[in-house]
């Protein structure tokens, strides 16, 4: 079983940035620039290594080489953004990776792209990229081909070099439970659960008891073995649940209008182990958007885009608006889900505002976005 943070770490001390691998500071989904850009790169890695797995590693500074981490990120079917945009589209996983030294909420993204051995073209245009394009690696830069090319296994010997230099073993695992239950406050119960003699599963989060059931908030769950955050969440609320070959977690997200909340399932996670020392993770998409009278959305909407136009035009708010700004982003959310399209837009024009106004608000905005890119891909 290959550790990631080990494998993170021979990759870039092997190399700088070469035909099996590259490194980001972060990837920018949200736009059609962003995606364009991260499709190149897994076409042209896709097509340079037919044999081998090659890899994407974020949260890089490039010159340095220094780990500065990203935002946990759930990929929403980042597979079905790769499937729509390419032929012959190679599997794509993005991992979330611990560090210790990173700050909380803080790790590197790991994507693996596995190899396949036909040719990876451009399905269809995006931003100036056109469809039929095909992509390959020179060296640290991905660039276009003519469309009649061979495609060579190049790197198999040396990726599988490194990953063999990356495999994990009781030590790691060992320290990796102790680094968890130590990093971990005692107030959020930090626990293990082992699986099948091979499998080690973390979690830590604030306990609650509703009935004859058990929520967690503040949570945060890692397969130890493979230094994997599986979930991380400082506002959500999360079940957990287990057996002798599964572990389940169900995320909740509250959601409401003039503080009236309600908890929503959005997500079922469940990672299945089997016998063989391999394991299988599926999830669930749970979410069903709650509905709202259209009158009063009318009302809350010309509330909610004045606020955003004064936060845009960097006005200062009244009092009354600046107790709102926290759920600014989490009502143009539901406004959205309930027919009202130009909350989206606004949704996007006040991020930035948001990042420089209150760390509480942006990251309900990030929670809200999180939510919309599930919905997409769902």
């Amino acid at each position: 079983m290959i550790n990631k943070r080990l494998l993170v770490k021979n990759l870039l001390a092997h190399n700088d940035e070469n035909s099996f691998y590259d490194k980001k500071l972060q990837l920018n989904l949200g736009n059609k620039e962003g995606k364009a850009k991260f499709l190149k790169h897994i076409c042209a890695l896709s097509n340079s290594n037919p044999k081998n797995n090659s890899y994407i590693v974020v949260g890089i500074m490039d010159h340095e080489n220094e780990i500065v981490g990203v935002d946990f990120f759930d990929d929403a079917k980042l597979q079905n953004l790769v499937n729509a945009y390419l032929d012959n589209p190679p599997l794509v996983l993005y991992e979330n990776i611990h560090f210790p030294h990173l700050p909380e909420g803080k790790v590197v993204g790991l994507v693996t792209i596995k190899p396949t051995e036909s040719l990876t073209t451009l399905r269809k245009n995006i931003w100036k990229y056109y469809g039929g394009s095909v992509f390959f690696r020179e060296g640290s830069t991905s660039t276009p081909k003519a469309f009649d090319v061979d495609i060579k296994d190049i790197n198999s010997r040396v990726v599988t070099e490194i990953e063999k230099h990356a495999q994990n073993n009781i030590e790691l695992t060992l320290d990796g439970v102790v680094d968890f239950v130590q990093r971990h406050h005692k107030s959020l119960n930090p626990q293990y659960k082992v699986f099948k003699e091979s499998f080690i599963v973390c979690w830590a989060g604030i306990e609650k008891k509703v009935k004859d059931k058990c929520y967690y908030s503040r949570v945060d769950i890692e397969l130890v073995n493979e230094h994997v955050k599986l979930f991380y969440s400082t506002y959500d609320e999360v079940e957990i649940q287990f057996d002798v070959n599964h572990f389940r977690l169900i995320e909740y997200v509250k959601l409401g209008l003039n503080n009236i909340e309600k908890y929503y399932p959005l997500e079922q996670i469940e990672l299945h182990f089997d016998d063989n020392g391999s394991y299988q993770m599926s999830a669930d998409f749970l979410f069903e958007p709650p509905v709202f009278e259209k009158k009063l959305l009318h009302h809350i909407m010309n509330s909610q885009k004045t606020i955003a136009e004064r936060l845009i035009a960097k006005k200062n708010l009244t009092t009354a608006q600046n107790k709102e700004v926290e759920a600014l982003s989490p009502t143009l959310m539901l406004c959205y889900l309930n027919g009202f399209e130009e909350a989206k837009s606004m949704l996007y024009a006040i991020q930035n505002p948001l990042r420089d106004y209150n760390s509480v608000a942006y990251q309900s905005h990030k929670d809200s976005m999180r939510i919309l890119r599930k919905i997409k891909y769902h």
